[in-house]
Formats: C-alpha cells, structure tokens, sequence
C-alpha cells in the first residue's frame, strides 16, 4: 500500500504561485511514478501532470503547460507541483496519485488515464480569485 497526502492549497488571486505537495508513506513509495489531477466543481476529473519513478521524465496538460513544473525529492517522498501565473479557471480540487506498481511503465499515451493510478490522496483545494 501507499499511503498520499496532498498540501499546500489554499486561496490565491489570479496570476500568483502555488506549490503543492504529495508526501507519500508505505512501500518504497519513492520508486513508483506519480500524478496530479484536479476536478473542478461539476466536471470530470482531469490530469494536470505527472513524473516517472525516477523523475527523468515529465508530461503536462495543455491547460498548465508552461505555468506548472512537477518535480519529485524521492529523499523526503515527496512530489511537488508548482504552479504560476495561476487563473480562476485553476480552481479545483488536486489530487496526487501513485500508479498500480513501483517502476511503472508511465508513458505519454497512459499518464492521463485514471486507470493508470492505484493510489489516491484525499485533495486539497485550490481556489484562485480574480
């Protein structure tokens, strides 16, 4: 099992920055490629960005691309999202998630897919005025 907790929401006006954090417990959780998604109020959950097990390769979602950087401290267990210039439209509620086994085989055609993910955190919000 591994065990996530997500950090860091909170409320914040437009065009600030915000770092998220995913502390992760359990089975060497530092060996397992990680996500974030978010769900915003009557919408589907949908991935924002994602990191493999050893942190040498990132993907990101259109909507945050160039504006977001996950980023991963596997000494601490921790996975960050950083995010700038933050918009209204960035108000949801963040998740992190571990896929279903460690040195998973994430690639660009499966880091969107929820199924790709065994383990979730239980969210923080984020809500950006304007």
């Amino acid at each position: 099992q591994v065990q996530l907790v997500e950090s860091g929401g909170g409320l914040v006006q437009a065009g600030d920055s915000l770092r998220l954090s995913c502390a992760a417990s359990g089975r060497t959780s530092s060996n397992y490629g990680m996500g974030w998604f978010r769900q915003a109020p009557g919408k589907e959950r949908e991935s924002v960005a994602a990191i493999i097990w050893s942190g040498d390769k990132t993907y990101y979602a259109d909507s945050v691309k160039g504006r977001s950087t996950i980023s991963r401290d596997n000494a601490k267990n921790t996975v960050y999202l950083q995010m700038t210039s933050l918009k209204p439209e960035d108000t949801a509620v963040y998740y992190c998630a571990a896929e279903r086994a460690p040195y998973g085989s994430m690639w660009s055609g499966t880091w969107r897919q929820r199924a790709t993910y065994g383990y979730w955190g239980q969210g923080t919000q984020v809500t950006v005025s304007s």
